[in-house]
């Protein structure tokens, strides 16, 4: 449990409280002023939002801070008082409170990474404080579970959307655990991030000048390229939730009501907006056109197209991402509907050695990783980070923690050996 001393646990309860007033009282604040810890504590899921006004109570500083002194904190403040009643914490004397606070030695860091105070002292010119730079480092509400939660409860309240909701999987930006910073791309595909950032940051610029034919991408490669890492990878560098869909599953288990199904994923995405609409398993729409199986499915497949169609990262703020393991299959209708193929190839040497480097940064040992990087050629980067969890199991057994190259060695011989058995088991 993370403790302060006297003095912090004033500044924490001082800070929420001007915050609490100064967001209560103006109308120009918005949601996304108030700090992540705070919107996050306060938010209602019924108005998907935080409810005005906020109160604040013991309760929320010992959740927030897991502070537990508070009443004796705040009753050595002049400008604060105790309510027993409820055991909620009043501002009395706005004025000593906003002097008291900014003498504090961390106060122009706190207020910094604060929009609500930061609006405040800078519009009065107090304090040489930033309401851009402090919103610049507090993530938007479209960022959190809390927003995501509270739609998807919103949408489960609707008829028929229990299958909508099976159909997908939706991850917030916050949970996102690879970052871009830990994938090992190519130059183009960094490019491709960079202009995506950048479509969806000048999104009205675009607009006014009738640029609406942008943001659909097509990723392919071999499986365990990145693929799909990139797409959630690109989620948390944007700040925006990733809807992601199988076509398969689809397909597989709601033959009857697949083009509504279908409908239905990108309806959902536009509410979610903006959002990352991530389709797996692309090559399946080769494959229902060329089968005279299903009519139902192939209908499913117009709808399909239609949807990409009239889908717009301008309009609609849904960056749509198409991948495909086998992309020579695909034809032309399928092609035409993307602005940009991002290719992903088997890494090379070089990309080996980073992804490796990568992969071990955490892991106590010493490592040539150049000398496996040399011995993997053809594999994939979810092979490589495969192989170090063959090292890390194999050396769990005999309780090290600490890692040499013959561990390393090892799990590529042990992720051999599975291969070999896989490839028997599919030639039959």
């Amino acid at each position: 449990m993370m403790k302060f001393n006297m003095t912090d646990d004033k500044i924490l309860i001082t800070e929420l409280v001007l915050t609490a007033y100064l967001f209560n009282q103006s109308d120009k604040l918005e949601v996304d002023d108030l700090t992540q810890p705070i919107r996050k504590h306060y938010w209602d899921e019924k108005i998907n939002s935080v409810k005005r006004p906020i109160y604040v109570t013991e309760g929320d500083l010992r959740t927030l801070y897991k502070l537990e002194n508070v009443k004796n904190s705040v009753k050595s403040l002049p400008f604060l008082e105790f309510q027993d009643f409820g055991s909620q914490i009043k501002l009395t004397v706005f004025d000593l409170a906003e002097k008291w606070f900014i003498k504090q030695p961390e106060a122009i860091e706190r207020i910094n990474n604060n929009p609500v105070l930061a609006q405040y002292f800078e519009t009065n010119e107090m304090l040489h404080v930033s309401y851009i730079k402090a919103k610049a480092s507090t993530m938007p509400k479209e960022t959190t579970r809390e927003w995501i939660q509270s739609l998807v409860k919103s949408i489960e309240a609707e008829k028929g959307s229990e299958d909508t909701l099976k159909l997908v999987n939706i991850v917030a930006p916050e949970d996102i655990r690879q970052t871009v910073k830990d994938l090992v791309l190519t130059k183009e595909q960094e490019e491709e991030i960079e202009k995506m950032a950048k479509a969806i940051q000048y999104r009205d610029y675009l607009k006014r000048i009738g640029l609406r034919e942008i943001g659909k991408l097509l990723f392919v490669g071999p499986p365990g390229t990145g693929k799909t890492s990139t797409a959630r990878a690109l989620s948390g560098k944007l700040g925006i939730p990733i809807v992601e869909v199988r076509l398969s599953q689809i397909t597989d288990q709601f033959l009857g009501e697949t083009a509504k199904n279908i409908d239905r994923v990108f309806d959902l995405a536009k509410r979610l907006s903006p959002c990352i609409l991530f389709i797996d398993e692309f090559d399946f729409v080769a494959k229902a056109r060329a089968t005279d199986e299903h009519a139902a499915l192939k209908r499913a497949v117009n709808t399909l197209l239609k949807a990409i169609d009239e889908m717009s990262l301008v309009d609609h703020g849904v960056l749509l991402i198409g991948a495909t393991n086998h992309p020579s299959i695909l034809d032309h209708a399928a092609w035409r509907r993307f602005d940009e193929i991002v290719e992903f190839t088997l890494p090379d040497k070089d990309m080996r050695k980073k992804i490796l480097d990568i992969v071990l940064r955490d892991i106590e040992g010493k490592f040539e990783t150049e000398e496996i990087a040399k011995k993997t050629e053809g594999y994939s980067g979810s092979d490589l980070r495969l192989i170090v969890r063959e090292a890390v199991l194999s050396s769990l057994i005999t309780e090290r923690m600490v890692l040499n190259q013959q561990d390393l060695l090892r799990g590529i011989t042990e992720f051999n050996k599975r291969i070999l058995v896989k490839t028997k088991e599919e030639t039959g």
